[in-house]
């Protein structure tokens, strides 16, 4: 046992340490490939310091990402989306006529600058949101950068001048080089076979041997090909210009300190497209990385740590990169499980770089554009074009479409932008086709809570029309105040009370609060109220929606707009206005004796007596409870004086509003009948006396007094019936 934790140990490290060497024979070939991609505009003697930035830019990521970073299993690599933005900007540059060491420079502030902002955005706890970018957009920018660099790499599949654009090149076949298309054809298929032949080593890798391999056997039949200076079908010598690596990491370094602010702001833009884009890239493979293993990343620390690795990448004078998914699958299948196993890889890069210079050299540049044009097909989300076929998604597919077309005839951070503002209608379109209005029930399908007279309840029957219930639902905002209107301005005008139910609403704005005030003002012109109920305490947005209404003037005391916890509260309000008339509602201070209450009618005056005198007089106070729900029940319940509430403990400490009580209700009758425990919670609204009998005494009163024994049970039967009865009308209104 003592020796299993160093064999777990030892066993983590071995396969940390081939999950780095895998990551870094898939990572190395592509950064390479992007570097001589992204220098190559500039001249095409720089190529070959674009392979060594692409190799320095692994390495630097590979050192720095993953110790900083909040992802075990990430592999970080000089990426794609990198080589799209900075080629771009590249060519940008030689139009210009700006200075090849100038735009070498602004490139490397560039990837500085994205850096720093990626370290912002993680700081600032933005990793989380940044992920929830929607997947048409994501899906159209990937397959826009797929189509863009296989754009810029098929003219050096064909072998012509470096700088001569895609259209171009296709117009021009006499300039293609037969070696670069028979080289570039065999990387293709070799990377397209290998995978079904064998999956130990990575398929870049085999390809990128092939593509040498299949050069040199040109270079039998064409002698001119075998020399690696000044021949513009391989990548050359590495080198690092005037003295060893490190002056000449320090000298880039002084260059970079050399420029002012004015140039770090012209470049700010570029920076924050390339910041976010490979932010974008990084967080996506850390989603799929922690759906394959179970694991979990932090996304905000993984920005910060992406942030530094770029940092250190450009001031080496290495190209920016990203946790790339090839290589962080290939980590995860030959055994890296732990941050090590991206330390690994940036070793091997650097060892690589060391050892194998003067075998780089010998690399074909049609062989990595090949590699990049594969990657790029694979970019492309070919599953999207079925949503072309179905009407439920065709939208998601133009979406899709038109990120594609803007960052193939624009730029990415303008298809990104572009792909955000249709996702946000698509949104607002979907909202909008959702109504707003769950449920409406007239008043004459509410029936009241609270124990009434059958002259109340006659009165309040006849004033049914009067009122009108609508459960709200869902977003209430510009996209959807129109739908509001409609539904409501029709009510301003015949209805007294419009009791609105927010408690499935979930977001308001200012559009949807004024229009909730047209109707307030048009129902005050009638003499009329608007009610609100159920307002959720607080909705996901953190906004208070209570504080809401009340602050853009919708529910203020002076007006006729009042707000209620419950919709029972409200419904009773309404009735209490309209049994006491129009003047200001003061619950009446009324007690019943026993002998008036209307539930012993019939009774003796011996039995009454009788009664009175086995019962015990309780005072209760406001707030208090008189019984509890779950708490035993040996006890019978007669009011006297007050108003009380039976409430339905729910979950989260929410309630079910079951009945008010007043003066002659009994309350208590369920657990009295079944001698065990309370249903509900039964509340004192305001002060409260109550008769309370005990089982015992009833028991001995009812042999000797049947007919009191006929009244109570007949006055618990109505009353549980009369419930009942209330709960299916409540039940068929809600779910009509």
């Amino acid at each position: 046992m003592p020796d299993a934790a160093p064999t777990q140990n030892r066993a983590r490290l071995t396969g940390d340490i081939w999950g780095g060497l895998a990551a870094m024979l898939v990572a190395l070939p592509s950064a390479i490939a992007f570097g001589v991609t992204i220098f190559a505009p500039l001249g095409g003697s720089l190529a070959v310091q674009g392979a060594m930035a692409g190799i320095l830019g692994a390495t630097a990521l590979g050192l720095i990402a993953p110790y900083f970073g909040g992802s075990s299993r990430l592999i970080t690599a000089p990426c794609a989306p990198a080589a799209a933005v900075l080629s771009a900007l590249a060519l940008g540059y030689a139009q210009q006529g700006i200075a090849p060491t100038t735009a070498l420079l602004l490139l490397a502030l560039i990837g500085l600058l994205a850096g720093g902002i990626q370290i912002a955005l993680g700081l600032a706890s933005i990793g989380r949101l940044i992920k929830y970018i929607p997947y048409p957009v994501v899906s159209g920018y990937l397959s826009g950068v797929g189509l863009l660099i296989i754009g810029s790499q098929l003219p050096k599949w064909l072998g012509t001048p470096s700088g001569t654009g895609f259209l171009a090149t296709l117009g021009a076949p006499g300039e293609w080089q037969l070696p670069s298309i028979i080289v570039g054809s065999v990387v293709m298929l070799a990377m397209l076979v290998t995978p079904r032949l064998t999956t130990k080593v990575p398929a870049a890798i085999l390809a990128l041997l092939a593509g040498v391999g299949s050069y040199l056997l040109l270079g039998l039949l064409k002698p001119e090909l075998l020399r690696t200076d000044n021949n513009p079908l391989l990548i050359g010598a590495l080198t690092s210009g005037d003295g060893g690596l490190g002056d000449s990491i320090s000298r880039h370094i002084a260059a970079l300190r050399g420029l002012g602010l004015d140039v770090a702001i012209q470049v700010a833009v570029p920076a924050l497209t390339l910041a976010v884009l490979l932010s974008i890239d990084t967080l996506k493979t850390c989603v799929v990385i922690d759906a394959m293993t179970g694991g979990h990343h932090d996304s905000n620390r993984e920005l910060v740590g992406q942030g530094l690795g770029n940092i250190g990448s450009a001031l080496v004078g290495g190209i920016p990169g990203a946790g790339t998914m090839g290589a962080s699958l290939i980590n995860i299948s030959s055994g890296g499980t732990t941050r090590t196993a991206g330390l690994m890889s940036g070793i091997f890069s650097l060892v690589a770089f060391l050892l194998l210079a003067p075998l780089i050299a010998w690399v074909p540049v049609a062989a990595l554009a090949a590699i990049l044009v594969v990657i790029g097909f694979r970019m492309i989300d070919t599953h999207s074009l079925s949503f072309f076929f179905s009407p439920s998604t065709r939208i998601d597919f133009f979406v899709i479409l038109a990120v594609i077309l803007v960052a193939v005839f624009g730029n990415l951070i303008a298809a990104s932008g572009v792909g955000v503002a249709l996702a946000i209608l698509l949104f607002i379109r979907e909202q909008t086709k959702s109504s707003v209005v769950r449920s409406r029930i007239e008043g004459s399908e509410i029936l009241t809570k609270r124990a009434r007279t059958p002259e109340d309840i006659e009165r309040l029957e006849s004033e049914g029309s009067a009122v009108v219930v609508f459960e709200l639902q869902g977003s209430l905002f510009f996209g959807t105040a129109n739908q509001l209107f409609t539904a409501l301005e029709p009510e301003a005008g015949k209805r007294k009370y419009v009791i609105l139910n927010m408690r499935r609403v979930q977001s308001l704005d200012v559009t949807a609060t004024h229009v909730l005030e047209q109707i307030k003002d048009r129902l005050e012109e009638n003499n009329a109220y608007l009610v609100f109920c159920e307002i959720p305490k607080g909705l996901p947005s953190g906004l208070k929606m209570k504080r809401f209404l009340k602050e853009t003037g919708v529910v203020r005391p002076t007006n006729k707009a009042f707000a209620f916890r419950q919709m029972d509260d409200a419904i009773e309000w309404m009735e209490a206005r309209e049994l006491a008339g129009e003047q200001t509602v003061v619950a009446a201070v009324k007690h019943l004796d026993l002998r008036t209450m209307p539930l012993l009618t019939g009774c003796s005056k011996e039995a009454v007596a009788a009664l009175e005198a086995a019962m015990e007089l309780r005072t209760i106070k406001a707030g208090k409870r008189i019984f509890k729900s779950g708490a035993e029940c040996n006890e019978l319940f007669i009011i006297r004086q007050g108003t009380v509430k039976l409430m339905v403990p729910l979950r989260k400490k929410e309630n079910y509003h079951l009945a008010t009580c007043g003066p002659g209700d009994l309350i208590g009758d369920m657990g009295f009948i079944e001698s065990g425990s309370h249903a509900v919670d039964a509340l004192a609204v305001s002060d409260c006396e109550v008769f309370m009998l005990s089982r015992e005494h009833f028991e001995l009163l009812a042999l000797l007094h049947d007919d009191l024994l006929f009244a109570l049970f007949g006055n618990i039967a109505r009353t549980l019936s009369t419930r009942l009865h209330v709960t299916i009308a409540e039940l068929q209104a809600l779910r009509g």
